[in-house]
């Protein structure tokens, strides 16, 4: 029980830590939390929120759903970070295929131009 306590403890010191935005300290006090009880769904959304990256944030939301696959936030929040990557890579599909679309209209206007010139 005081473990449990300590555990709960630690858990509210983490998400002060991130309310305060004391990453660092968060991370290290929940992941505290976590390798003393790997099934405690608050401190890996939490994780997830602090992660540093998408792969991380992702492999947190997954941990939570491979414990709880009923977990509607964790489910949702993995949704919105695939909808959001794929498109940010739609986007630099977009942006690479306008870019090509210039170069090809510049190079047919040199060769008209050169053509004509001859």
């Amino acid at each position: 029980m005081a473990d449990q306590a300590n555990n709960e403890e630690l858990l509210q010191l983490g998400i002060q830590s991130a309310k305060r935005g004391d990453k660092e300290a968060a991370r290290n006090l929940l992941r505290q939390v976590w390798q003393r009880d790997r099934r405690n769904e608050r401190a890996m959304m939490w994780l997830a929120k602090l992660g540093r990256n998408k792969k991380e944030r992702r492999e947190w939301l997954e941990r939570v759903l491979a414990i709880n696959p009923e977990n509607e936030t964790a489910r949702s929040t993995l949704k919105n970070i695939a909808h959001n990557s794929a498109a940010q890579e739609n986007r630099t599909l977009l942006l690479v295929g306008g870019v090509v679309v210039v170069m090809f209209v510049i190079v047919i206007a040199v060769v008209i131009v050169i053509a004509l010139a001859g």
